[in-house]
């Protein structure tokens, strides 16, 4: 007995030869790029995290570098002429100049500090985006810095000048004279984190291989 024909799908045979697009990055498809651009965030948010956490510690350093300059950098002393009139005692004095010169060593101090800091968590890990940051809040530290320091002194310096008689000495209240000054805190820490890089990288990159 002869067996039946069999019958075969016309509607399934077209759709099963219809070959089945994959995303083929030579081809640059829409799939692919959005894969890498959503690779890209997700690799960029903890640099721009580490960045802006390197730029705000950075800037808290100048807390403390402007008390440190307050402590140690000397005043030029002041004589009481009238009431609420002071004039300097010594015109020739080099207190001025001293006071800028341990401004820019308390900036280099703190620019090393925190180079150092900044390339150990953030700078080594993420790259050009954390240097940025460090030399952001390495900027923003410098003005704190110069902002505490002519800060600390401010009101004493009132009031003695108001409340003094004539003739009696009293020190100056301490002022940035060379603004140049401010430029030594990010230089210090680029110069500090670029050289632990170039010194780190070449013994990582063997490591890597």
């Amino acid at each position: 007995m002869a067996c039946p024909p069999r019958r075969v799908s016309r509607t399934l045979l077209p759709t099963m030869s219809v070959p089945i697009p994959f995303p083929d990055p030579a081809r640059g498809d829409e799939a692919v790029r959005s894969w890498r651009l959503r690779d890209r965030l997700r690799a960029g948010v903890p640099a721009v995290l580490a960045a802006l956490a390197v730029a705000a510690g950075t800037a808290v350093l100048g807390v403390a570098a402007g008390l440190g300059w307050a402590a140690v950098a000397p005043r030029p002393m002041l004589v009481m002429t009238s009431p609420g009139a002071a004039a300097l005692v010594n015109t020739e004095t080099n207190a001025f100049i001293a006071a800028d010169a341990a401004f820019c060593l308390v900036c280099l101090a703190g620019g090393v500090v925190s180079g150092v800091l900044g390339y150990l968590f953030a700078v080594r890990r993420h790259g050009p985006l954390a240097m940025a940051g460090l030399i952001v809040g390495a900027l923003a530290a410098a003005f704190v810095a110069r902002w505490v320091g002519e800060q600390s002194g401010v009101a004493t310096f009132q009031h003695l000048l108001a409340t003094l008689p004539a003739g009696a000495r009293f020190h100056d209240s301490l002022a940035l004279g060379a603004s140049g000054a401010l430029a030594a805190w990010p230089l210090a820490a680029a110069v500090t984190a670029g050289a632990l890089e170039l010194l780190v990288s070449p013994g990582r990159h063997r490591a890597s291989r």
